[in-house]
């Protein structure tokens, strides 16, 4: 199942995507959870599936707003150079454990929102890649259990601020409305392997990013278990797994996306993450 988070005449909402239109939910749900978030809270993920079977869309895709996945999560976890071939483009070496950095709630924004090029830089980069939403959260979770507590998978767009990265990743990584996530979660009944997916991030068009899931080096069950040894996973939070070769700070010239641009990032069996690229007003 698919499962968006969004606005309609400014009320928020979430609701299954059929081919029909868009679905509400929470009317299904006990207790009518108000958020995609607080429904993950409450509910196992193979509840929500299970109660929205009877889900008959009420309004068409077209007539709503698609906001992050999850709004406001408690966390944004992201891990860096964890496919090889991104190593080998950065001359980073492949170690034992993952490398991750963290995002700030203003940076998301979702599918059709615009990327937000900062006006105090012009080096502003995509990375696609394959995000993780969990759903029953928990500390010290052993690997071989982690898939257990992933309620579905979307598309992230890990947007970098490339001359700020180099001092600080923090920074680099936190302006504000640079990271896309979307345009909706697809439940992990749907994708009983992530390993099994194809990533393909496109410049107007033009294929900059392409990658098999199986590159991973750490893979999303050893994410999720990393992650959970160092901080209590939330319902709700995201992890995003990391991007492929290809980013633009590696090409000669370099490539980076600017005012007018439309980024879109694809992966099998989600969909297309598509936003355009705007600058700082």
């Amino acid at each position: 199942m698919k499962i968006a988070s969004y606005r309609r005449n400014g009320e928020a909402g979430y609701g299954a995507v059929l081919a029909e239109g868009i679905a509400p939910l929470a009317p299904l749900l006990p207790g009518a959870p108000a958020t995609l978030r607080a429904a993950l809270e409450r509910l196992a993920i193979a509840e929500i599936v299970s109660a929205s079977a009877s889900a008959r869309a009420r309004f068409p895709l077209a007539d709503v707003v698609l906001d992050p996945v999850v709004p406001h999560p408690d966390k944004t976890i992201c891990i860096g150079i964890n496919y090889r071939s991104h190593a080998q483009e950065t001359g980073r070496d492949v170690v034992d454990n993952p490398s991750l950095f963290t995002r700030l709630d203003r940076t998301l924004l979702g599918n059709g929102a615009p990327m937000i090029r900062p006006s105090n830089s012009t080096s502003f980069d995509f990375e696609g890649e394959l995000a993780i939403v969990i759903g029953t959260g928990g500390r010290l979770i052993a690997a071989e259990k982690a898939l257990d507590h992933v309620a579905g998978y979307t598309c992230f767009n890990d947007g970098s601020v490339r001359d700020f990265q180099k001092h600080s990743v923090t920074a680099g990584k936190n302006f504000d409305a640079t990271a896309p996530v979307g345009p909706w979660m697809v439940t992990r009944d749907e994708i009983p392997d992530p390993t099994r997916l194809e990533l393909t991030t496109r410049l107007n068009g033009q294929v900059v990013q392409q990658s098999g899931t199986d590159k991973l080096i750490h893979s999303v069950q050893k994410l999720i278990a990393y992650c959970s040894s160092f901080t209590t996973l939330m319902p709700g939070d995201v992890i995003a797994t990391g991007t492929p070769e290809g980013v633009g700070a590696r090409r000669t010239p370099p490539l980076w996306m600017k005012p007018g641009d439309v980024i879109e990032v694809e992966i099998s069996g989600i969909g297309i993450l598509r936003n355009p690229v705007v600058a700082e007003a």
